[in-house]
């Protein structure tokens, strides 16, 4: 064959290989979610193998620090987390993970409503309210008639649960009988009322709204919310962007405390997270990307260029991200949750 001939065929064949890698590259990126990167999904997909090979073999997952190991609470956040990424109870790559998550939250709720492992979780609380959230996202999806009947029964309790642990001024504490309250607790109890409320539940209407109520009490001049209306002091950035995902999440979209705080979230995110959030840095951004992405596509774009590519810079290399001081699994679902916003598959952080 003439030189001239091979020369033309291997040109021909190196375009069309091109051509084949360019539409290939294309169909990958048009099958992710606007503004998800190559990279931000393979740490995605790396965070979410994590999870799924952490698991106790109970279905359980626990924090590794002086706070405790908080097994419901985490749970719960693990298992939003795998849902956050498209998995359910019956369906996705980590469904056996999601469903033996949901048979241990429910192998801890009690009698009287308390979700918790009650030796391990003091501020029993945090996973009472987890726990709610992370059942009622499933709840939607279970296909298994009795499974979703059982569901249903302990999400019911637990709702009556909160109702009646709802301080005078309308907030939380970290027990269902401290009869006193903080933001964090709050916040915690209204997304999950929200949740079960959107799943069909029953939730007494005038315990949301004194909840948004107390969390209006909590405002300070500057826009931020205050730790708690009887430990008044200067905005906490964490729990101000906490309230803005919750007041949403309420429906309170023209609600002006949620505005201002709102405003009080932007202006410190702009002068970037580790100030704003201190030693709260997880929690913080879990809220602040629910608010930025409830709040409107603006104030999501600028919120997620701004700050997914250090989020997934900071992985870790077994796929895990460090969580404030709670441990890799607390920090591994606050990011995931973050970065899998744009998938829109948790119901309660959908527009």
């Amino acid at each position: 064959m003439p030189r001239t001939r091979v020369f033309v065929l291997a040109v021909t064949v190196l375009a069309l290989a091109l051509a084949a890698t360019s539409l290939a590259a294309a169909a990958d990126s048009a099958s992710r979610p606007e503004m998800i990167t190559a990279e931000a999904e393979q740490a995605i997909e790396n965070g979410l193998a994590y999870l799924a090979r952490t698991q106790a073999r109970n279905g359980s997952w626990r924090s590794r620090t002086n706070y405790g190991v908080y097994p419901v609470a985490m749970t719960g956040l693990a298992g939003l987390a795998l849902m956050a990424g498209g998995n359910t109870p019956s369906e996705g790559p980590y469904a056996d993970n999601v469903r033996r998550a949901v048979h241990f939250v429910l192998s801890q709720a009690h009698r009287n409503g308390l979700i918790a492992a009650m030796e391990e979780e003091s501020r029993s609380m945090y996973g009472h309210g987890f726990g709610m959230l992370f059942l009622a996202q499933a709840y939607g999806a279970e296909q298994d008639a009795e499974l979703a009947r059982d569901i249903y029964r302990v999400l019911a309790r637990g709702v009556m649960l909160t109702a009646r642990s709802q301080s005078a001024d309308g907030g939380w504490l970290y027990t269902p009988d401290a009869n006193s309250d903080e933001g964090s607790v709050t916040v915690t109890q209204i997304q999950a009322l929200r949740a079960c409320r959107n799943a069909g539940i029953k939730v007494p209407k005038s315990t949301i709204e004194r909840a948004a109520t107390y969390i209006e009490k909590c405002a300070n001049p500057d826009g931020g919310i205050s730790y708690s209306l009887r430990n008044r002091g200067q905005s906490r950035g964490p729990i101000t962007a906490a309230a803005v995902a919750v007041l949403y999440n309420a429906g309170q979209y023209e609600n002006p405390v949620a505005l201002r705080a709102l405003e009080n979230v932007k202006r410190n995110l702009e002068g970037g997270d580790a100030q704003v959030f201190s030693g709260h840095r997880c929690y913080g951004m879990l809220y602040a990307g629910q608010a930025m992405y409830l709040s409107s596509e603006e104030n999501w774009r600028w919120f997620f260029s701004k700050y997914r590519d250090d989020l997934v810079n900071q992985q870790n290399k077994d796929g895990s991200w460090t969580g404030d001081s709670v441990g890799e699994v607390y920090g591994t679902a606050c990011t995931l949750l973050v970065l899998q916003l744009p998938y829109r598959y948790l119901p309660i952080l959908q527009r």
